[in-house]
């Protein structure tokens, strides 16, 4: 109570308004590249497709490659596949994929379900041995693509929309037609680590960098927006057109929509007959799209929503760095808020904070899971976590919450894990978590609070330069966790390894306790106590009867290091360093015990301490 009254709010400020901040040079990693070109024929009716796909990839890795793979996720909309069975025996399915507790998946007739299917495929020219293993081609080359070289891949390929039950598919729950997201087949990415075939379960992707050369063609009354730039606007119109200029009559019951996207690891596009087009050319940004469904208790937020989407772009592009595209599209489709290069499907018919917030939360993704792009099978919470983090702050101002902590609600979250006895280590495949919300609240709240409190530890400037920085170097690079623990401490110049090591790989709780303040003359005495296994610099605030106040900071031995006063108006001694081993902390002030009204452990709150009922001590009334 005396912390909410009484401290400044410029801790959080501080995250948003840190500019100049300076790059700090990591090191350079090879990436595969691969350039797709594709035309594909769109059936309305059936929601079938067929397609061609010319594909080059470039081996920039330092190994020959015998053999290559592809994702085909479609197929994994099918009864009997690896996500209807994970359905039907994790114990708290997505709500979105079951009906009475029933797998979707199980019940889908033939012409309902998804599916991708290669009917033929070379290489160079040459006929190349592929089979398919549900949501995986195997690809076994006809030569093996030496390091540095090149090959080409050409396949024809068939598909069907299944019905919209996760991300993709037809006439989704607000009436959608196409949601065209995971759709093509897409080369499985191959780094540092080797191959990243996951077949598709449910969680989210990898993927190569690479120039995608897009024509679709589908009924002329549908419109379509998604990943790239539209080549033919003025063939096409439907709002792409120049204003006041004429659209080229075509004949015909189709049009084919060429779309280009440069350095993208992936391509949506969404398409429905309803759709409203509406753009917004950004100042000192790119062009912004919105598609929506034409219902009249759509319009008005949909409309709102338009600046208020400029409004975040800002704030990303100020607070993280430029956004590099000359576009991005906001569509309603999908079944909830996914984001995909240059684009994003969000469900539309929503209250209007819902509404901002999606866009918000899925418009940050383009920032750390479009252009650093890390894997989000195996570190989630690099991707979602940041972007929890982020858009958190954005949201505060966009929408003038005028919240002093936005992240009280993440910490909450994050504290109901622990205490369920449910948490596993961040560490853990996105796909293997034994509960779904387990997996939630670790990429999600505690991947957002690994940033937030590695401010406490580091400092709010500090945290943000890292921020600025980790996107600078690492931006198209694919990065690891170990990239943002070595930005932070060339930053900071602090050491993070057992930070990293003990928040990602671990299960280990924060508890810190005020034990003791007890009088010793005219002095006091105050011993702290750590409870839980990992380790943290403490930060103490003394509230005085006279109403002053004064901070104490004890470091973390293995920080080899010091943050610089969070509380400039209030001062700060440094006590000695507290090694981790010791379960205890004791230090003396120079203030008779009848002085004190208060003493708190970590007035931000930014420690995601699990107990806080012994952060507090207060003399007796």
């Amino acid at each position: 109570m005396i912390l909410k009254n009484k401290l400044p709010k410029f801790i959080f400020v501080l995250l948003v308004c840190v500019m100049g901040l300076h790059a700090q040079k990591n090191h350079s990693s090879w990436q595969q590249h691969v350039d797709y070109k594709m035309e594909v024929f769109i059936d309305v009716e059936n929601y079938q497709y067929t397609g061609t796909q010319s594909l080059v990839y470039t081996n920039n890795s330092p190994d020959d490659l015998s053999r290559v793979y592809f994702h085909m996720y479609f197929n994994a909309f099918q009864p009997g596949s690896e996500m209807d069975i994970r359905l039907q025996n994790i114990q708290d399915p997505d709500g979105r994929m079951v009906t009475n507790g029933q797998s979707r998946i199980a019940n889908l007739n033939p012409d309902e379900i998804g599916y991708l299917r290669a009917s033929s495929l070379t290489q160079d020219g040459q006929n190349v041995s592929f089979s398919l293993e549900g949501t995986i081609l195997e690809v076994i080359l006809a030569k093996p693509i030496p390091s540095g070289g090149k090959s080409t891949f050409n396949m024809k390929f068939e598909g069907q929309v299944p019905i919209q039950i996760r991300r993709s598919g037809r006439n989704n729950s607000e009436g959608v037609a196409l949601s065209m997201s995971q759709w093509y087949p897409k080369l499985a990415e191959y780094d540092f680590e080797g191959w990243h075939a996951d077949p598709y379960i449910g969680r989210e992707f990898h993927g190569v960098w690479g120039d995608f050369d897009v024509k679709l063609t589908l009924d002329k009354n549908y419109v379509v927006g998604g990943s790239g730039y539209l080549q033919n606007p003025q063939e096409i119109g439907h709002g792409y057109e120049m204003p006041g200029s004429k659209v080229k009559k075509t004949r015909g019951k189709t049009l084919t929509w060429h779309f280009k996207a440069p350095m993208v690891h992936d391509f949506m596009w969404a398409a429905d007959p309803e759709y409203i087009h509406d753009s917004l050319k950004m100042d000192n940004g790119p062009t912004l799209h919105f598609f929506y469904k034409n219902k009249p208790e759509l319009l008005e937020n949909w409309k709102n929503l338009q600046p208020k989407t400029a409004e975040a772009m800002a704030f990303f592009n100020k607070n993280i760095g430029m956004y590099p595209y000359d576009q991005y599209s906001v569509i309603q489709g999908g079944d909830g808020g996914m984001e995909y290069a240059m684009s994003t499907l969000i469900t539309g018919e929503r209250k209007f904070e819902s509404l901002v917030g999606v866009m918000i939360h899925e418009l940050g993704h383009s920032w750390f899971q479009h252009v650093l792009a890390n894997n989000e099978l195996k570190h989630a919470w690099m991707d979602e976590g940041f972007t929890q983090f982020i858009s958190s702050l954005c949201m505060n101002e966009v929408m003038k919450q005028g919240k002093d902590n936005p992240f009280e609600s993440t910490y909450n979250n994050y504290v109901s894990l622990v205490q369920s006895g449910k948490e596993q280590p961040q560490t853990t495949h996105a796909d293997r978590y034994k509960f779904s919300s387990a997996y939630g609240i670790s990429a999600y709240n505690k991947g957002s609070i690994f940033l937030s409190q590695l401010g406490y530890v580091i400092g709010q400037d500090k945290l943000m330069e890292s921020l600025r920085s980790y996107y600078d170097n690492f931006k198209f690079k694919h990065p690891t966790p170990n990239d943002i623990k070595r930005t932070a401490e060339k930053v900071s110049g602090i050491e993070l390894d057992w930070y990293l090591l003990d928040w990602t790989e671990t299960t280990n709780t924060i508890d810190y306790g005020i034990k003791e303040v007890r009088a010793e003359s005219n002095k006091t005495r105050i011993i702290l106590e750590r409870k839980g296994l990992m380790p943290m610099p403490i930060d103490i605030l003394l509230v005085y009867e006279d109403g002053t106040r004064e901070t104490f900071y004890t470091p973390l031995r293995i920080m080899r290091g010091q943050k610089d006063n969070p509380y400039p108006a209030i001062e700060r001694t440094v006590l000695p360093d507290w090694p981790w081993a010791y379960p205890t902390f004791e230090f003396v002030i120079d203030k008779p015990i009848g002085s004190i009204k208060a003493a708190v452990i970590d007035p931000s709150q930014l420690m995601a301490d699990i107990n806080l009922e012994n952060n507090i001590w207060q003399a007796s009334e």
